[in-house]
């Protein structure tokens, strides 16, 4: 596959995360998902879907930036459990076209703090990144 094939195969995966099927047809068999803050790993594409599937709420998702080339590529999203947004960075890893290793790591929004007001300019967590004005191309 080639980056253009890639990029249109996550924005599909992406696209609703409620479809089992689409969610899971970029994955290899055998891949690893790993989430580091929470010290898990789920090893094969049976155990993966499986702990999907028994999510105790449906989530939304809104993607937020896709960046990659090659083999290796980055979204950045937002999902939401609950009413609850949250925001995540997936690192992907691809072999043969299909995703062999995908690490999330997931972040609750904060409020800045006073101190650095003077330096900062406060984003919309509503719209997208500043650096994305259509597809992010890699």
């Amino acid at each position: 596959m080639d980056d253009r094939e890639i990029r249109a195969a996550l924005e599909r995966h992406w696209a609703d995360i409620n479809d089992q099927d689409v969610v899971h047809e970029i994955y290899h068999d055998d891949v690893v998902l790993e989430f580091p803050q929470g010290g898990e790993r789920l090893v094969g594409l049976a155990n993966v879907r499986a702990m999907r599937e028994a999510y105790p709420s449906e989530p939304g998702l809104t993607t937020q930036r896709i960046r990659g080339s090659g083999d290796l590529w980055v979204a950045e999203n937002i999902i939401t459990y609950d009413g609850k947004p949250m925001h995540t960075v997936n690192i992907m890893e691809f072999r043969d076209g299909k995703v062999k290793h995908e690490t999330i790591y997931f972040g609750d929004p904060w409020e800045p703090p006073a101190w650095r007001a003077q330096w900062v300019e406060l984003i919309d967590r509503t719209t997208q990144p500043m650096d994305q004005q259509g597809a992010d191309t890699p």
